[in-house]
Protein backbone atom coordinates (compact mmCIF):
# COMPACT_ATOMS: atom_id res chain seq x y z
CA UNK A 1 0.00 0.00 0.00
CA UNK A 2 2.86 2.22 0.90
CA UNK A 3 4.36 1.45 -2.33
CA UNK A 4 1.02 2.69 -4.53
CA UNK A 5 0.69 5.66 -1.98
CA UNK A 6 4.52 6.72 -3.08
CA UNK A 7 3.94 6.18 -6.85
CA UNK A 8 0.90 8.08 -6.83
CA UNK A 9 2.70 11.16 -4.80
CA UNK A 10 5.33 10.81 -7.59
CA UNK A 11 3.19 10.49 -10.55
CA UNK A 12 0.64 13.70 -8.91
CA UNK A 13 4.00 15.22 -8.55
CA UNK A 14 4.83 14.91 -12.63
CA UNK A 15 1.55 16.25 -12.91
CA UNK A 16 2.22 19.87 -11.44
CA UNK A 17 5.12 20.07 -13.69
CA UNK A 18 5.33 21.35 -17.73
CA UNK A 19 7.84 18.86 -18.04
CA UNK A 20 10.81 17.60 -16.10
CA UNK A 21 14.62 18.95 -16.76
CA UNK A 22 17.62 16.21 -17.11
CA UNK A 23 19.31 17.68 -14.20
CA UNK A 24 18.99 16.60 -10.17
CA UNK A 25 21.14 18.15 -7.65
CA UNK A 26 21.16 16.24 -4.13
CA UNK A 27 22.58 17.37 -0.83
CA UNK A 28 21.78 18.59 2.82
CA UNK A 29 19.19 21.23 1.86
CA UNK A 30 19.21 24.89 4.03
CA UNK A 31 16.16 26.54 3.83
CA UNK A 32 16.01 30.03 2.53
CA UNK A 33 12.20 30.47 3.32
CA UNK A 34 8.80 28.72 2.86
CA UNK A 35 9.60 27.92 -0.48
CA UNK A 36 13.05 28.65 -1.16
CA UNK A 37 15.97 25.86 0.24
CA UNK A 38 19.92 25.77 -1.03
CA UNK A 39 21.51 22.63 -1.62
CA UNK A 40 25.63 23.12 -2.56
CA UNK A 41 25.33 26.29 -3.19
CA UNK A 42 22.42 26.73 -5.51
CA UNK A 43 19.13 28.40 -4.83
CA UNK A 44 16.24 26.45 -5.58
CA UNK A 45 12.90 28.17 -5.63
CA UNK A 46 10.26 24.90 -5.31
CA UNK A 47 8.02 24.81 -7.98
CA UNK A 48 4.10 25.63 -8.21
CA UNK A 49 3.57 26.59 -4.88
CA UNK A 50 3.94 30.28 -2.96
CA UNK A 51 4.88 30.64 0.60
CA UNK A 52 3.92 33.28 2.98
CA UNK A 53 7.01 36.21 2.87
CA UNK A 54 10.07 35.77 5.59
CA UNK A 55 8.58 39.39 7.22
CA UNK A 56 5.18 38.65 6.75
CA UNK A 57 2.59 38.65 9.36
CA UNK A 58 -1.17 36.68 9.60
CA UNK A 59 -3.67 36.30 12.49
CA UNK A 60 -4.50 32.84 13.72
CA UNK A 61 -7.77 31.74 14.92
CA UNK A 62 -8.26 34.18 17.62
CA UNK A 63 -7.24 37.18 15.81
CA UNK A 64 -3.80 37.39 16.93
CA UNK A 65 -0.61 38.10 14.96
CA UNK A 66 1.94 35.50 14.19
CA UNK A 67 4.72 35.30 11.76
CA UNK A 68 3.18 32.95 9.16
CA UNK A 69 6.23 33.52 7.20
CA UNK A 70 8.80 32.37 9.97
CA UNK A 71 6.59 29.70 10.31
CA UNK A 72 6.28 28.34 7.23
CA UNK A 73 10.09 28.04 6.71
CA UNK A 74 10.44 26.70 10.34
CA UNK A 75 8.06 24.05 9.35
CA UNK A 76 10.26 23.45 5.88
CA UNK A 77 13.24 23.11 7.70
CA UNK A 78 11.82 20.42 10.23
CA UNK A 79 10.39 18.13 7.37
CA UNK A 80 13.52 18.21 5.30
CA UNK A 81 15.75 17.33 8.44
CA UNK A 82 13.30 14.26 8.85
CA UNK A 83 14.77 12.74 6.22
CA UNK A 84 18.12 13.40 4.33
CA UNK A 85 18.87 14.27 1.74
CA UNK A 86 16.95 16.04 -0.13
CA UNK A 87 16.86 15.66 -4.02
CA UNK A 88 15.56 18.29 -6.52
CA UNK A 89 14.32 17.78 -10.08
CA UNK A 90 15.27 20.75 -11.42
CA UNK A 91 13.10 22.52 -14.38
CA UNK A 92 14.39 25.77 -15.25
CA UNK A 93 15.46 29.27 -13.80
CA UNK A 94 13.34 32.08 -12.00
CA UNK A 95 15.65 35.02 -11.93
CA UNK A 96 18.53 34.16 -9.93
CA UNK A 97 17.39 30.78 -8.80
CA UNK A 98 16.75 27.46 -10.39
CA UNK A 99 13.08 25.95 -9.75
CA UNK A 100 12.36 22.42 -8.67
CA UNK A 101 9.97 19.66 -7.36
CA UNK A 102 12.17 18.44 -4.77
CA UNK A 103 11.85 15.38 -2.28
CA UNK A 104 13.23 14.12 0.74
CA UNK A 105 14.89 10.54 0.83
CA UNK A 106 12.25 8.76 2.12
CA UNK A 107 10.31 10.24 -1.07
CA UNK A 108 7.92 12.33 -0.11
CA UNK A 109 7.27 15.47 -2.00
CA UNK A 110 8.57 18.57 -0.35
CA UNK A 111 6.75 20.91 -2.60
CA UNK A 112 3.09 18.97 -1.89
CA UNK A 113 3.63 18.90 2.02
CA UNK A 114 4.06 22.56 2.17
CA UNK A 115 0.79 22.65 0.42
CA UNK A 116 -1.24 19.77 2.00
CA UNK A 117 -0.25 21.27 5.72
CA UNK A 118 -1.11 25.11 4.87
CA UNK A 119 2.74 26.07 5.10
CA UNK A 120 1.95 27.60 1.50
CA UNK A 121 -0.48 27.59 -1.59
CA UNK A 122 -1.19 26.39 -4.86
CA UNK A 123 0.11 28.78 -7.36
CA UNK A 124 -2.00 27.75 -10.28
CA UNK A 125 0.03 30.40 -12.56
CA UNK A 126 2.83 27.48 -12.31
CA UNK A 127 1.11 24.57 -11.16
CA UNK A 128 -1.42 24.61 -13.49
CA UNK A 129 -3.30 23.77 -10.59
CA UNK A 130 -1.57 20.53 -9.48
CA UNK A 131 -1.23 20.65 -5.95
CA UNK A 132 -4.99 22.12 -5.83
CA UNK A 133 -6.49 18.93 -4.46
CA UNK A 134 -4.01 19.10 -1.66
CA UNK A 135 -4.52 22.74 -0.57
CA UNK A 136 -8.57 21.87 -0.69
CA UNK A 137 -7.43 19.20 1.81
CA UNK A 138 -5.71 21.75 4.26
CA UNK A 139 -8.56 24.78 3.69
CA UNK A 140 -10.63 21.66 4.57
CA UNK A 141 -9.24 20.75 7.91
CA UNK A 142 -8.15 24.43 8.65
CA UNK A 143 -4.54 23.74 9.28
CA UNK A 144 -1.50 26.10 8.92
CA UNK A 145 -2.75 29.40 6.83
CA UNK A 146 -5.93 28.51 7.01
CA UNK A 147 -6.19 28.06 10.57
CA UNK A 148 -6.40 32.09 10.23
CA UNK A 149 -6.36 35.11 8.39
CA UNK A 150 -3.72 35.92 5.52
CA UNK A 151 -2.96 38.05 2.61
CA UNK A 152 -1.59 36.28 -0.85
CA UNK A 153 2.04 36.13 -0.32
CA UNK A 154 1.97 36.93 -4.33
CA UNK A 155 0.42 40.41 -3.44
CA UNK A 156 2.58 40.92 -0.04
CA UNK A 157 5.61 40.96 -2.94
CA UNK A 158 4.00 43.16 -5.51
CA UNK A 159 2.07 45.67 -4.10
CA UNK A 160 1.52 47.15 -7.61
CA UNK A 161 0.27 44.64 -9.60
CA UNK A 162 -2.55 42.29 -7.85
CA UNK A 163 -3.39 39.85 -10.39
CA UNK A 164 -0.96 37.15 -9.44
Amino acid sequence: MYKQTLLAGIIGALSCVPAFGDRTIAGRASVIDGDTIEIEGERIRLHGIDAPESSQVCSDRAGQPYRCGQEAALALDTFLKASRPTRCVLLGRDHRRSVGVCFRADGKDVNRWLVEFGHALDWPKYSGGGYSKFQKFAQAAGVGLWGGAFELPCKIRNRNNPSC
